[in-house]
């Protein structure tokens, strides 16, 4: 027994030598050498060992032959290889030499490419510098002729169109700069032309004077001699026809004679024509300096001169007039003082139509203020200069909501309908300053947080405010009630509101690439402006010292024009909710001939409920009518979006097992409904968007035809909302059309007995339709 044991641990030890790693050896050795049958060990290791050399051996006999011949292909191949080096060898020195004159062509190529962008790129800027220089060639040929009026045309279009297409070259910004200097040698050329004139006419006016009075005595000649003519035929009819004549008649001795004969004279006078007016003097800088300063816009500078000249002229009347005695009278004065100021209304309002800047016309008010109250404290009457500016309030209106407009539509198109992210608290009393926003809830959280609106609602609100100051700069000093100031701030107001800004947001949300999220903040943000009315009243009830309550008091209809916009913009999510569920739908493939239908959703289908369910999550902070309203409009036009889908023409025939993958997908959209994707629905309320689906797909899967045609018209059917047309029309879509012309359909009796099932159902709803609508 112990030698056996011996024995069987000499073997372990040695399966574990011939197993074991070197490095790890080395107990095992131990081992042995601490038991007492070393010796006999080392028998069987040696034993071992010439049986591992045996099978060595025996193996490499085995393998010799196959070494010796793969050391002879190996031999022979060496040779092969060395000519394989060599051709490769040759080959890469060719392609190195071939790569050389390449990479030279490469590099040519590249300059060439460069330079031909270079080209591309100065023909380009050449072609909008051209017409600016073009431009300018033409304009300086016209000042050198003299040719001022057709200059500020081409300066008009030089500064508006061609300049800025240009870009910012130097010699465009020196033309830019000689723009106004041009102008104003224009205008003073003109007007040295029109003195000259003048002062001409001074000259010429006795010759004109002397010409127009020679012209006119021609044609009263003219006129008589016609006159006596007409006169002399009357009275030889006269003698004709009557039963005598009298001595004078008889001797011809006619009282005009004498006079007719003087005429007649100067008519019979062979004179040559008299020159016009038009023939002596040239007027073309009188109609010149005219067209040059309707062109050029009047400034602050030329009605201050025209005031200054008029109040000077009758400062001087007045002084006259109480400082003489018989030189003028009051009657005087006052009548020069109405033909002046109904010829200064008149130009006044002529001018001021022109007028595109409210600057300009809150200045040219200011100036005609005080215009009005200087002549007023020497006595003159200006209520009709108090009536002009009234005039002019509206006006002055006109152009404030056109810049408004073009303000609130940079600010609309500039913002990025994001919230306000705020860091710190003096960034969020900034913007609570500009806005009247208040939220305890987010007062309470820490800061960075996120106002709920985007940029444009504080920019809209302090452009609302900068508005109504600047209707208020006109109102001042016009002696006018706090009252009235009150109505034409508040009439002024609801005209930027109902007009200007409700036109702006509506153009904000009709625009093209708008998104459901940009949809989404502008309702956020046309709710916290609606919320902000009643601020902006108080801020016109405080500049004007007017209680909004006071009786016949106008009202802002910012409300209603806030709720306008968020209802369009309601309108459109809405729309466009629609339209991508058209687009998805647009990508669906159902192979309507399967014979079984899938276990999972379409793809298309579960791309759309992920599109769905990550857009409702968009809209937690809209109301919840408005999400619950929009989640309800996309549910129902996907349902009928899918049964127009199942029964549209082109999808001639419909296989149960197409029927079934339809099914699998109407299932997930009732499993999207089912989880609630927006929060405020009852129970299953929105699963009601699928309920004739539903029951029909139902119906059909089912094949419960007994059921619907028995029950068919009672209250508690259970297919009450399926319509016996839509189940006709897909009936007859699962109909073999093919059985008729395949030979072998016809043995099968499943197929026979599945087509006489179908035809009886058909037979039987066609009947059910006739019935009812008999």
């Amino acid at each position: 027994m112990a030698s056996a044991e011996i024995a069987a641990e000499h073997e372990r030890i040695l399966r574990e030598i011939e197993s074991t790693d070197t490095n790890c050896i080395g107990p095992t050795l131990r081992s042995v050498y601490d038991g007492q049958e070393h010796g006999l060990f080392m028998e069987k290791l040696e034993g071992r060992i010439r049986n591992h050399d045996r099978e060595i051996e025996k193996m490499c006999n085995h393998h010799f032959q196959g070494f010796v011949d793969s050391i002879t292909e190996l031999l022979k191949v060496r040779g092969e290889a060395q000519k394989l080096k060599g051709q490769v060898t040759e080959t890469n020195q060719k392609l190195q030499n071939d790569g050389k004159e390449l990479l030279t062509s490469m590099n040519e190529l590249r300059q060439c490419r460069v330079q031909q962008r270079n080209i591309a790129t100065t023909i380009d800027k050449l072609t909008h510098c051209l017409p600016v220089l073009e431009m300018y060639s033409k304009l300086q040929e016209q000042m050198r002729a003299k040719r001022y009026y057709p200059a500020l045309r081409t300066l008009e279009q030089l500064e508006e169109s061609c300049l800025p297409q240009a870009g910012s070259y130097r010699f465009c910004t020196i033309m830019a700069e000689n723009i106004p200097r041009l102008r104003t040698h224009i205008r003073d050329v003109s007007m040295s032309d029109l003195k000259d004139f003048l002062e001409s006419i001074r000259k010429h006016s006795d010759k004109i004077g002397e010409t127009a009075m020679k012209q006119a005595q021609v044609q009263i000649a003219r006129d008589n001699a016609v006159t006596s003519q007409q006169r002399s035929a009357s009275g030889r009819r006269i003698r004709k026809e009557g039963y005598g004549s009298t001595e004078v008649d008889r001797t011809g001795n006619n009282p005009f004679s004498e006079q007719d004969s003087g005429i007649l004279d100067v008519d019979d006078e062979q004179e040559e024509e008299v020159p016009g007016a038009h023939d002596l003097v040239d007027f073309s800088p009188v109609y010149r300096c005219l067209h040059i300063y309707t062109v050029l816009h009047e400034t602050l500078e030329g009605y201050r001169r025209y005031f200054n000249q008029i109040v000077g002229f009758f400062v001087v009347e007045d002084h006259i007039l109480h400082t003489t005695q018989g030189l003028v009278n009051r009657a005087y004065v006052e009548e020069l003082w109405e033909l002046a100021l109904s010829k200064t209304i008149a130009a006044l309002r002529t001018h001021s139509s022109y007028c595109t800047d409210p600057d300009l016309v809150l200045d040219l008010k200011n100036l005609i203020v005080l215009f009005a109250d200087t002549l007023q404290g020497y006595g003159f009457p200006v209520n009709q200069l108090f009536d002009m500016l009234l005039e002019m309030r509206d006006q002055y209106g006109e152009i404030l909501l056109k810049k408004w407009s073009q303000s609130f539509r940079q600010i609309l198109d500039q913002d990025n309908y994001s919230p306000i992210p705020v860091v710190s608290p003096e960034e969020y009393q900034r913007i609570t300053g500009q806005f009247p926003f208040q939220d305890p809830e987010l007062d309470k959280m820490p800061f960075p947080k996120k106002l709920p609106f985007s940029e444009f609602v504080p920019k809209v609100y302090s452009q609302l405010k900068e508005f109504i100051y600047a209707c208020l700069k006109y109102s001042e000093d016009l002696h006018l009630s706090s009252t009235e100031i009150d109505d034409m701030i508040r009439k002024s107001t609801n005209l930027l509101l109902t007009r200007t800004l409700s036109h702006c947001l509506q153009y904000a949300i009709k625009k093209k690439n708008v998104g459901l999220a940009e949809l989404v903040q502008i309702i956020i943000n046309t709710t916290h402006l609606e919320q902000s009315c009643h601020y902006l009243e108080e801020f016109i009830s405080n500049i004007t010292n007017v209680p909004p309550d006071t009786i016949n008091a106008t009202k802002l209809y910012g409300t209603s024009t806030f709720k306008d916009a968020r209802h369009a913009a309601e309108e459109e999510i809405y729309t466009n909710l629609n339209q991508k569920i058209d687009q998805f739908l647009q990508l669906a493939d159902y192979d309507w001939t399967a014979a079984q239908g899938g276990g999972q959703a379409s793809d298309y289908l579960s791309d759309l409920i992920a599109f769905l369910c990550s857009t409702f999550a968009v809209f937690t902070h809209l109301p919840g009518k408005v999400a619950q309203t929009a989640c309800m409009s996309a549910c129902k036009h996907l349902s009928t979006s899918l049964l127009q889908l199942l029964l549209e023409a082109d999808v001639r025939q419909v296989s149960m097992g197409a029927l079934q993958q339809f099914n699998v997908d109407v299932k997930e959209c009732e499993r999207f409904a089912r989880a609630g994707p927006v929060p405020g629905f009852q129970g299953d309320t929105l699963l009601l968007a699928f309920i004739d689906l539903r029951q029909l797909l139902d119906l059909f899967t089912q094949w419960d035809w007994s059921t619907y045609l028995a029950d068919y018209g009672r209250p508690t059917c259970k297919y009450l909302r399926v319509n016996p047309h839509t189940a006709l029309a897909l009936l007859e879509k699962m109909k073999d059309t093919s059985r008729k012309n395949n030979m072998f359909a016809q043995f099968r009796k499943n197929e026979r007995d599945k087509q006489k099932l179908i035809d009886t159902v058909v037979k039987q709803l066609r009947n059910l339709i006739a019935s009812n609508q008999a």
